[in-house]
């Protein structure tokens, strides 16, 4: 069984195209600008055969990811697999290499021994306070005490503090 699931909303273009929007038009993990490095070997006279539309961008400062001329186009990543869920925290911005591996590894429901990096820990306060505190929160809230929402779901790391 997958952990895929579900219908994407009608207006999936909008939804996305917001969410891009308000990660900068970033890859929230690594940086990369929307589009490709320019001069990519799998490109044809400036031109990637399969997306002739994408505007191309190369990498500069903001990217963490090695130079590995892989394209990198913005998409969006849902992270519980719901695709039909467009809660703030399952909806991430990510350029095709990180969503792939972020699709890959993270599964949310499962217990994460090690903390979180810091791209990630918002939308996992989001998770942990959704699905085991039983509470929506803004990004706004998950971001002024992230601490209170990562003890949820990992208490070995985060205590909570006696009253």
């Amino acid at each position: 069984m997958t952990r895929f699931r579900g219908e994407y909303v009608p207006d999936r273009k909008s939804l996305h195209n917001a969410v891009r929007a308000q990660a900068g038009n970033r890859c929230i993990r690594c940086g990369h600008p929307e589009g490709d490095k320019l001069g990519s070997p799998r490109m044809v006279d400036g031109v990637y055969p399969r997306y002739p539309d994408i505007q191309l961008m190369p990498c500069d400062a903001r990217c963490t990811h090695p130079r590995d001329g892989k394209l990198r186009i913005l998409t969006v990543h849902h992270l519980t697999g719901q695709k039909d869920d467009n809660r703030w925290w399952n909806l991430l911005a990510l350029c095709q290499s990180c969503h792939l591996t972020i699709q890959g590894k993270v599964i949310p429901e499962q217990a994460y021994l090690h903390p979180h990096t810091p791209w990630f820990v918002p939308y996992v306060c989001g998770f942990y306070a959704a699905t085991i505190g039983g509470m929506e929160i803004t990004r706004e809230e998950a971001d002024a005490d992230p601490d209170r929402y990562l003890a949820m779901g990992q208490p070995w790391l985060y205590p909570v503090s006696p009253a």
